[in-house]
């Protein structure tokens, strides 16, 4: 098996986060700092960080509202809460899907399932994201169908959004936004090409899969049917 295979059904990350580890140095093979694409045989003993890594027997998979003020990875070196610190005890060692903002809300999976992550991350697989959007005043319908054509950030424009007015008054309009990308901080960047400040913003959906009444900060396990969902979107 594959090196980057190995670590992802490990549960240590998608095989993409893996090859990064890789290319750091931070794993060994039977002491070795290993390289990419090598084979790992049985017997083999895998390091990540100096710390065993072995197969998993079971995959856990957990879905759960995220509130602001939590930062999605496993430690933070600036000593802010993460989402780790809202799982239940004794879950074993999982991994956020993907990001959300420290002061973004909603829908996060977290599993050890190193396959499924690079499944629901990977660019080419475009899986749609659905976010509750709610910006100060109002938008114009130019405005609208540029978010809806792509926005260029970073000089790359985006793919076509979903862009739909859903609530407005003369303060704050809401909008239902799906992309299928998972750039660093898209939805407000796209909304800053447009001149409007995203004030809150809340993760709805993966791609037909939602929160369900999860209040914020709660967590649950995903059933059998959302997990064959998951795997097959």
């Amino acid at each position: 098996m594959r090196i980057n295979k190995y670590l992802a059904d490990a549960g240590v990350g998608s095989r993409r986060f893996c090859d990064k580890l890789i290319e750091e140095g931070r794993i060994k093979v039977n002491g070795k700092v290993c390289t990419l694409g090598i084979e790992v045989e049985s017997g083999d003993t895998v390091t990540f960080d100096g710390q065993q890594v072995s197969l998993k027997n079971k995959f856990s998979y957990y879905i759960m509202n995220k509130p602001k003020g939590y930062v999605t990875t496993v430690k933070d070196d600036k000593g802010r809460k993460t989402v780790m610190d809202l799982l239940p005890p004794n879950v074993g060692r999982l991994y956020p899907v993907g990001r959300l903002d420290y002061d973004t809300e909603g829908l996060l999976i977290l599993t050890n399932d190193g396959d499924l992550t690079n499944r629901l991350t990977h660019p080419r697989n475009e899986t749609p994201k659905t976010y509750l959007v709610k910006i100060e005043g109002k938008i114009t319908e130019s405005n609208l169908a540029k978010l809806r054509n792509g926005v260029y950030l970073d000089g790359v424009k985006t793919n076509k959004a979903t862009v739909k007015v859903v609530e407005e008054d003369y303060k704050f309009t809401k909008l239902h936004v799906t992309i299928t990308e998972g750039r660093n901080r898209q939805v407000r960047r796209m909304f800053e090409t447009v001149e409007s400040q995203v004030v809150f913003l809340k993760r709805i959906k993966i791609g037909d899969l939602t929160l369900r009444g999860l209040d914020r900060g709660a967590v649950r396990k995903l059933t059998q049917e959302e997990i064959h969902y998951l795997k097959n979107i």
